[in-house]
């Protein structure tokens, strides 16, 4: 297939979530590094469009509202909304349209830019695939962030370097405030998504009491009442910020942390393309395609046979996460950081 040499103006579609379009900052370098005189634009779901605001290498971004457009009730406002959006993308003219997220909504988007190269992955689900011109295949039993750079590959990009390029450096009077307490600080990431990836709050809090160092608990306003059990159980040797910081004070806490303990999450994939050492705990997923992407990194997990289940809601027995002690953690921790 004729593939496109010099696009004037490119369009990435990766909406969500926080720790996908993390996973999608290496093929965005990639591509800069391509065509670095091409206008980039991204489709990103608002609440997540901090991690991108601003950011050197994106010269628009598109938020899109998705959780609104599922409300029955708005549908009619629903429709104007896109129909809106849709020619304002039509507008554009964009030459090439990358659509990382393989869904239905995301395709739509795709072929709503009527960009004569439009491209995503051959087992894209839910039909999407159908609004390609081009399509790549990525594989399911790799890395996300390596997924991403088959198509990167295929739009002829360098990938042997792997780059996560966040945006600089972000002062705030809250990371100041709290970050004062302690040049030797490490971050705690007590919530996920799914119930099921969540380590018990009690052992971070017993970790954090049992280790020489403070700790910041960090997460969304979801996360308020399982970082206060964090706290509760650390002895005094833990703060939280949950429902506190925005993204971008997030990525500065992250930055300056000595390492990150935490399940596996959005925050810990953005400690982890800031370099900064994760110890990621699993049960129910798999690290091979979501885990903390490189090998500076330590997963912490059990060896159960029913593990990854990627059961999203609870789970009977919930052995995964139950039989990885404090003591597992810990020993980890210190074997890596040399910490007495």
């Amino acid at each position: 297939m004729q593939k496109i040499k010099n696009p004037r103006k490119i369009l990435i579609v990766k909406p969500s979530s926080l720790g996908d379009v993390v996973h999608s900052l290496p093929f965005l370098n990639a591509l800069k590094e391509r065509f670095p005189k091409a206008e980039v634009h991204w489709v990103i779901a608002k609440r997540l469009d901090g991690l991108l605001s601003g950011h050197p290498m994106i010269d628009k971004l598109w938020i899109i509202d998705k959780d609104n457009w599922k409300v029955v009730g708005r549908a009619w406002n629903t429709l104007k909304e896109l129909k809106e959006f849709f020619r304002n993308l039509r507008n554009e003219r964009y030459d090439m349209v990358v659509d990382l997220q393989g869904l239905l909504r995301s395709g739509v988007i795709t072929m709503a830019t009527r960009a004569p190269f439009r491209i995503g992955f051959k087992e894209a689900r839910e039909g999407s695939r159908l609004f390609y011109t081009h399509k790549v295949e990525g594989g399911r039993d790799i890395h996300a962030v390596d997924r991403y750079l088959k198509i990167a590959a295929f739009l002829g990009c360098d990938i042997r370097n792997v780059c996560f390029p966040l945006p600089l450096s972000f002062n705030s009077s809250l990371i100041t405030h709290h970050l004062s307490l302690s040049d030797d600080y490490a971050v705690i990431i007590p919530g996920a998504r799914w119930v099921t990836k969540r380590w018990p709050a009690e052992r971070f809090g017993e970790l954090a009491s049992r280790l020489p160092m403070e700790f910041l608990v960090v997460g969304g306003r979801s996360d308020i009442d399982i970082s206060n059990r964090v706290v509760n159980s650390s002895k005094g040797n833990a703060i939280s910020l949950a429902g506190k910081t925005d993204i971008k004070e997030l990525i500065e806490i992250m930055r300056s942390a000595r390492f990150v303990v935490g399940n596996d999450s959005g925050p810990m994939h953005i400690a982890t393309a800031l370099k900064t050492r994760v110890f990621a705990i699993f049960g129910p997923t798999d690290p091979q395609k979501t885990g903390p992407y490189g090998r500076s990194h330590i997963v912490i997990k059990s060896n159960l046979e029913c593990s990854p289940c990627f059961k999203k809601r609870r789970c009977k027995k919930h052995e995964c996460m139950d039989t990885i002690t404090v003591d597992m953690v810990m020993e980890k921790i210190k074997e890596t950081t040399g910490m007495p």
